[in-house]
């Protein structure tokens, strides 16, 4: 038997949920420096906070594929996590920009340092699930199309996301201010539209998406279902041990890509206010800094916004040179792009570095993935999925403990140069791409 070839519209149903989570992710994302400010935290102390983000990942990707993999009943095998996720991410949405109704329990600061791993821990209780799902229902001609459509609405969420602040702010005539001195009103808003867009996209994909069965996935791969083999939660040592080569050599571009991306999260704010506004180091309250703020919104949104319409081109250009090369090129460019917003004179030219981070970005979120699902068996697929993850949140992990303590001590509290370093790592990336096997490429011959 071989899988449905399934429409483009199911395709794109399928993955919906994606648009939501990533809403909330790039709210989260280009705000979360910011509100941590606000509240108390020094530029060297972000990447310590941001810490829980990476923690999350590795704790509970790898168990939630594991149950997912061996979870069937009346409401499937991937779509209860979705679910579970959703009203969990909207939760801290709500509450993490608001951490000062709390203030007569616990300090603003640690309470929306509660709310960011709540969010991080429900984003990868949701997105884990919807990776494997895309493993789970596709056929291989249609892989890449299908992770390139995840990585499309990502994209879209993600554009959103970030530029809802500004536009609540400039065209809805919300404040950007808070006379008390907290997190501005625009700021709330946008995270209380944020956790229903999160909740309403997942119910979408869970309403309009029918999965395989295990006996049917069976039939499929012309394996047995593992259902009736006894297991438990520490088999995940034997499968990280036993995972494909392909996935080991993966490791190695994920841990440098991710390794930049952490970086230019965590302090793109505060490098754009002090290198490109002028603001003292130690600025993080005035009204430029929040201009500096949102625009760090905006520029968020223009790589998103890059990325959903580079992922439209990707399984067209992995066709003509291969997922490898493709990935490699585009990894490159975002690296430059990184590196130039040292030397742009003004905030206005840093869309061009954005525009070639939003391509590295599209690569980073549908290649490896892509990749990857071609040489693991359709009954690991959501335990590989979320093993694989130990190499994005590994990389975050490291960089969160190092990177306050470089830009403290090495970079004299000068965020520009992270950035900087963020680049350089996305080209080594690029070149460690070269090593990787790809077993099902698609590249014309």
């Amino acid at each position: 038997m071989e899988k449905r070839k399934l429409s483009t519209t199911e395709i794109w149903t399928m993955s919906f949920g994606f648009l939501g989570i990533q809403m909330g992710f790039a709210l989260q994302n280009a705000n979360a420096s910011r509100i941590l400010q606000i509240f108390g935290a020094d530029v060297h102390e972000l990447s310590w906070f941001w810490i829980i983000a990476p923690l999350m990942g590795l704790i509970v990707q790898p168990i939630i594929g594991y149950y997912s993999d061996k979870t069937w009943g009346r409401f499937g095998r991937r779509k209860p996590f979705f679910f579970a996720g959703a009203i969990l991410a909207s939760i801290g949405l709500i509450l993490m920009p608001q951490a000062e109704i709390f203030i007569a329990v616990l300090p603003a600061l640690w309470v929306g340092a509660g709310m960011l791993m709540i969010m991080d821990a429900s984003f990868n209780i949701a997105m884990e699930p919807f990776r494997a799902l895309v493993g789970d229902n596709l056929r291989t001609d249609q892989r890449t199309a299908g992770f390139s459509v995840q990585t499309a609405l990502i994209g879209f969420g993600a554009v959103i996301g970030s530029l809802l602040p500004y536009t609540l702010t400039n065209y809805f005539g919300v404040s950007n201010k808070n006379e008390d001195g907290g997190v501005p009103y625009n700021l709330i808003l946008s995270f209380i539209i944020g956790a229903i867009v999160l909740v309403g996209s997942v119910m979408i994909s869970i309403f309009s998406t029918k999965e395989y069965s295990p006996e049917e996935l069976a039939q499929f791969a012309d394996e047995k279902p593992e259902s009736d083999k006894e297991s438990s939660i520490f088999d995940l040592i034997d499968d990280f041990k036993k995972m494909p080569s392909t996935m080991r050599q993966l490791a190695f571009v994920q841990f440098f890509s991710w390794f930049g991306l952490f970086g230019m999260w965590v302090f793109t704010t505060p490098a754009i206010a002090h290198h490109i506004y002028g603001l003292p180091i130690n600025d993080n309250s005035s009204d430029v800094y929040q201009t500096a703020g949102e625009w760090v919104g905006v520029l968020f949104g223009v790589y998103n916004l890059v990325s959903t319409f580079y992922a439209f081109a990707l399984p067209y250009i992995a066709k003509q040179i291969g997922r490898k090369s493709t990935h490699a090129i585009s990894l490159t460019i975002g690296g430059l792009g990184l590196i130039s917003m040292y030397f742009m004179p003004n905030e206005n030219w840093l869309i061009l570095s954005m525009i070639a981070v939003g391509i590295a970005w599209a690569s980073i979120l549908s290649m490896p993935f892509a990749i990857l699902a071609g040489s693991i068996s359709p009954f690991k697929m959501g335990v590989y999925m979320g093993i694989f993850n130990f190499f994005v949140v590994l990389p975050q992990i490291v960089n969160a403990l190092i990177g306050g303590p470089l830009v403290k001590y090495v970079y004299q509290d000068n965020a520009i140069y992270a950035i900087v370093t963020s680049g350089v790592s996305f080209i080594i990336a690029a070149l460690l791409v070269t090593r990787v096997k790809d077993v099902d490429d698609v590249v014309k011959k």
